[in-house]
């Protein structure tokens, strides 16, 4: 579990809570809960992207928040580590003995490329498929985060457009002018719902999952490079080295201090 996005996300209502309950007490939450406004806010905002998307990508973008809520699974410092391993194994056995090892990895993206170099396939041709891949998953995780973004940009809009209905509605009911009030802050209460659909939800999923996605995207180059230099047969440091210029310099001193400065293999 990504705990900086759970944290952030419960500290946001918690603190919203407590602002309404120091200004307005306890019972001063029911003033700010209302079914029309959310119906317009919040339904109007989906649906609006619903009919922006097909029925497949709506939803594929709507299964990005429980992943938004999940610590990512890559490592690119145990990447690299595998990698040199690899380079280490075909400098010593060949490259057919990576065969096995090929088929039983988790990482499908890394295994199919590694098959295609066992197989014999031309270095060009390997590039080109791989980053052909790399292309595919770029486009269709920015399609799915893009429903969040519209989301986003949707939900002030909305908010605006719930505040424009309650205040033709109390204009029109003008006649009791006790009632402008609470019918204003009625109103206003969509433009509120707006403005937390857009900044307390979809900003914050939209933001990291684009960090997330240049992450993988990185990081799926350095295992293309990787395997690039493992069909040319480069001395396994040298891809180390090369691959280490992809870390951080706090990644690079812990991948060292884990793996030594030097624990590719050099014959």
């Amino acid at each position: 579990m990504d705990l900086a996005s759970v944290i952030g996300y419960l500290m946001c209502f918690v603190l919203i809570i407590i602002s309404i309950m120091l200004s307005a007490g306890p019972t001063g939450i029911k003033s700010f809960i209302d079914a029309p406004s959310m119906l317009i806010t919040i339904g109007g905002s989906f649906m609006v992207v619903f009919a922006s998307n097909t029925i497949e990508s709506f939803i594929a973008g709507l299964k990005i928040l429980p992943v938004y809520m999940k610590a990512p699974a890559s490592d690119t410092a145990s990447i690299i580590k595998q990698i040199v391993e690899l380079s280490n194994a075909a400098r010593k056995e060949g490259l057919l003995a990576l065969e096995g090892t090929a088929r039983e990895m988790e990482d499908k993206f890394m295994q199919k490329g590694l098959l295609l170099v066992v197989d014999g396939t031309e270095p060009e041709m390997v590039k080109s498929v791989m980053e052909a891949e790399i292309d595919t998953i770029d486009a269709r995780h920015k399609e799915r985060i893009q429903v969040f973004e519209d989301l986003a940009a949707q939900g002030p809009a909305w908010g605006m457009i719930g505040t424009l209905i309650g205040l033709i509605l109390m204009l029109k009911n003008m006649s009791d002018p006790s009632s402008i009030g609470p019918s204003m802050a009625v109103a206003l209460i969509t433009t509120m719902y707006g403005s937390m659909l857009a900044n307390w939800v979809c900003f914050p999923v939209s933001t990291k999952m684009k960090k997330r996605n240049d992450a993988e995207i990185t990081l799926k180059g350095i295992i293309v490079e990787g395997l690039m230099s493992i069909q040319a047969g480069e001395n396994p440091r040298t891809t180390e080295e090369k691959l280490k210029s992809f870390l951080s310099p706090q990644q690079r001193d812990a991948y060292e201090a884990e793996n030594g400065s030097g624990s590719a293999g050099g014959e």
